[in-house]
């Protein structure tokens, strides 16, 4: 009888509140995406050399480059479809990777396709119906396992559930446009550059942006309408189907909201630009699938990557925080910058009964910038009078923030002081976010989704602001910043200026958890604090 051992970090519980109601049929055809594990260490140590290299000095990989030292060998795919084949899965060509010119290797993955019951006796499950809050979607008992030969080649496998893994991270403003009775104040993204001083003469002509979406779509005629609203030329904008579709649901309350304004805020800050939307399935599959699909694309090449969905690390399985965590690390080795929201449930991250401490993810992982969320004043709209940590209560969110229960201190974290974990009940852990921007809804953006006028905020909104600017400096340069968070900690801190310290308010919105307060250098609200962008620019100079 065949040997069998459990991949770590994937068993499936259902969530609180959802239920076991029956069993799908066994005879359902699903596809699933097994993960395959990056050899030795040999990814990490370069991307930590990398880290710690001077700016000038950094040798950073082509997606050729990449995919001849790092990508999986046509013996370790090959053993995971002889695997497959001999219990029925058939391995699959993946799309996604076809339409980009990538491929597999560069990928790490084989895409498989077969019955339920195929998979159940591959990989020892027990698939189950749950009910849950948003409806009913399958699941399985009991963590993934796999033949013992295979262990140390298979790092994860998704998609044998339909969990809806993330939510996007946007908050609506009560009352629409302009000034109004409670004193809030909405903005144009370019509005916000011109307060956080972005660079002139640039418009991000020469860089890609590759924004991740799990629903929702976007119309021409909506984007064509707001950039000529704000005098500026309209981007380049494409969809990249990655198993999603470019599919706006006329709802302005749902996912077509996180779409639109992710391109209109990135858009408007960085109008020469090219933007790639790549549509997934929100479920961990999809999110992984998406995220890798625009790392490895060879066709589009995006240089930057904007992230505005997340969810707590503990709604997670560890296998796939780490196979998501694995894609951020070859971004970071081909100078791809990635930038995620923080969230926008305080320090316990929406998370019932909100009195533990949660960070969200991705945006905890290491190797990408996690973007946090501040309030700003300007009765002008020329200077910033006030700016403090975003938190409006329970009701109306507040910025994520916090230290990591997983991902432990990044190197380049040693050079800030953290903060204790605020009833985690774990030791020293990555500190959230390392940047923020305006992100209150009371002071948010003005856009336009399904032919309807809002205003929205949210750390939704500042993972497109930063990856803008990302933009804007890497024309500057007439070079790409790459794994910008090193640089954050080493370079851009130690200049006066460059960014601006936020040091007051907290973000305990629950008032039941404790919240991590602002302060000047560091802080578990805001991080770094608040970009001058010219700054920013001049301390790569």
């Amino acid at each position: 009888m065949r040997e069998y051992v459990q991949i770590e970090g994937t068993e499936r519980t259902p969530r609180s509140g959802d239920h076991v109601i029956g069993r799908p049929d066994p005879q359902t055809v699903i596809h699933a995406t097994v993960h395959i594990k990056p050899e030795g260490d040999q990814l990490g140590e370069f991307v930590r050399n990398l880290a710690v290299a001077p700016y000038e000095e950094r040798q950073q990989l082509s997606r050729d480059d990449y995919t001849k030292q790092y990508g999986a060998s046509a013996d370790d795919i090959g053993k995971v479809k002889q695997f497959a084949s001999e219990y029925g899965l058939r391995p699959i060509p993946d799309l996604a990777a076809h339409r980009t010119q990538s491929s597999g290797r560069a990928h790490r993955t084989v895409e498989l396709r077969g019955t339920l019951v195929a998979f159940s006796r591959a990989f020892k499950v027990k698939f189950t119906r749950c009910r849950g809050r948003k409806g009913i979607y399958r699941s399985y008992e009991g963590p993934v396992q796999i033949p013992a030969d295979l262990q140390g080649l298979v790092q994860n496998v998704m998609g044998l559930d339909t969990v809806p893994q993330a939510k996007p991270r946007l908050r609506r403003m009560v009352s629409l446009g302009g000034r109004d009775s409670s004193g809030a104040q909405s903005y144009t993204p370019d509005q916000i550059a011109k307060l956080y001083n972005f660079p002139s003469g640039v418009t991000g002509k020469g860089q890609v942006i590759a924004i991740i979406e799990l629903g929702g779509g976007f119309r021409r005629k909506d984007l064509k309408k707001y950039f000529q609203t704000l005098n500026i030329p309209m981007p380049a904008v494409k969809a990249v189907p990655v198993g999603g579709k470019n599919a706006p649901t006329g709802n302005p309350n749902g996912a077509d909201s996180e779409v639109m304004l992710d391109i209109e805020v990135a858009g408007a800050v960085a109008p020469g630009a090219k933007f790639f939307v790549y549509f997934a399935k929100n479920t961990n599959r999809g999110f992984f699938r998406a995220i890798n699909t625009a790392i490895h694309d060879n066709k589009n090449k995006p240089n930057i990557i904007s992230i505005s969905w997340g969810g707590p690390e503990g709604s997670w399985r560890a296998s796939d925080m780490d196979s998501i965590d694995q894609a951020f690390q070859a971004a970071a080795a081909m100078g791809i910058s990635v930038f995620v929201a923080a969230g926008d449930g305080g320090s316990s991250d929406d998370v019932a009964p909100g009195n533990v401490a949660h960070v969200d993810f991705p945006c905890s992982s290491p190797f990408a910038t996690a973007c946090g969320g501040t309030r700003i004043e300007s009765p002008d709209g020329q200077t910033i009078a006030s700016e403090v940590v975003w938190n409006d209560g329970p009701e109306g969110g507040g910025t994520g923030g916090g230290i990591s229960g997983y991902f432990p201190v990044p190197v380049y974290q040693n050079s800030v002081s953290l903060p204790a974990p605020v009833n985690l009940g774990a030791g020293a852990g990555r500190g959230v976010p390392d940047v923020a921007g305006n992100a209150d809804p009371e002071s948010g953006y003005n856009v336009r989704v399904d032919s309807q006028n809002l205003v929205i905020g949210g750390t939704s909104a500042v993972a497109p602001l930063w990856a803008g600017l990302t933009a804007l400096i890497n024309e500057g340069l007439k070079s790409g910043v790459g794994f910008l968070n090193p640089l954050l900690y080493q370079r851009i801190k130690g200049n006066t200026g460059a960014l601006r310290d936020i040091v007051s308010g907290n973000n305990d919105t629950t008032h039941l958890v404790g919240g991590y307060p602002a302060g000047p250098q560091y802080n578990a609200c805001t991080g770094l604090g608040t970009p001058n962008g010219e700054a920013i620019l001049n301390a790569f100079k």
